[in-house]
């Protein structure tokens, strides 16, 4: 990663100052930046959490609600680290839109490092309350937490471990007013029952990432008027997508054979289409034709 630039530090009343911070409980005496600080202007913003080790349905889901709000205008928060979080930012990113990443070490010192970790530093945002130079500790991400959820309008909880650190994300957006919603997932996985704990205690409930652009963004961004010639702006992995499904029902890995695209682009991809309502997903991680 390049460090030649020093980080950016923030105090409150700075023209900068995120002013959501000034109204939770333990607002930071500062907060140092890396990357593109005119992203921590831009809103609203969403955070989407989850497991460190989540199912693929898990993953899945993390990167077709990060991208479709992403897509739609929202900034994507989370926390750099592998599983979920990783999967929102790299989505958010793949649509070219905003995000931000909330660490629990200074944001000299990232972890995990990685090419997601320096592309984040070039297209997108780090913040930490942790000073440059300090090392990411265990007491640190509790910490970090209440940020992730005080930067933002809401908490989205895609998987979660009946004890697990996105439920701590989410009780700290309950007690600082933002909205919490959770996936539910299969009721006979352990990664679900985090998600369905807080669905029980009052929670909302989401299946589509088209319910929190309407409820945040409006019905506009939900039919995409931006996007209104879509058909005519396909990308070419796109292009080859929707080739290979004209008349098949096949998964991502069949997907990728063909296209001899990478699997991950596919599925990136495949959560674009069906946002764009080009391909439709069916059981069983099947995918089609759509309109």
């Amino acid at each position: 990663m390049n460090t030649a630039r020093p980080p950016l530090c923030l105090e409150p009343g700075s023209p900068s100052w995120p002013a959501d911070l000034d109204h939770i409980d333990g607002r930071p005496e500062r907060i140092w930046l890396r990357g593109r600080v005119e992203l921590l202007e831009k809103k609203p913003r969403i955070a989407v959490v989850g497991s460190r080790s989540p199912t693929p349905y898990g993953e899945a889901q993390a990167r077709r609600f990060a991208y479709a709000l992403a897509e739609a205008g929202a900034t994507i928060v989370s926390g750099l680290a592998r599983g979920i979080d990783s999967a929102a930012h790299r989505a958010a990113l793949d649509a070219n839109g905003a995000t931000i990443a909330v660490l629990g070490s200074g944001v000299d010192r990232p972890w995990p490092t990685g090419p997601l970790t320096d592309e984040m530093h070039r297209r997108a945002l780090l913040l930490s309350e942790f000073q440059p130079g300090e090392s990411p500790r265990p007491h640190h991400f509790p910490l970090r937490n209440r940020l992730i959820s005080g930067l933002c309008l809401g908490v989205i909880v895609i998987e979660a471990a009946h004890a697990s650190g996105s439920l701590i994300t989410a009780r700290w957006a309950a007690d600082q007013g933002r909205t919490v919603w959770a996936l539910p997932g299969r009721v006979d996985h352990p990664m679900s029952r985090g998600s369905h704990r807080l669905i029980r205690e009052g929670a909302t409930l989401v299946e589509s990432p088209e319910e929190i652009v309407r409820e945040i963004l409006g019905e506009a961004a939900v039919r995409g008027d931006a996007r209104a010639d879509r058909g005519t702006q396909l990308t070419r992995e796109e292009q080859c997508i929707l080739a290979v499904l004209q008349g098949e029902t096949l998964d991502a890995d069949a997907v990728a054979a063909r296209t001899e695209i990478e699997l991950q682009t596919v599925l990136a991809t495949l959560v674009a289409l069906e946002v764009a309502d080009l391909v439709v997903r069916a059981p069983g991680g099947l995918y089609r034709r759509g309109r």
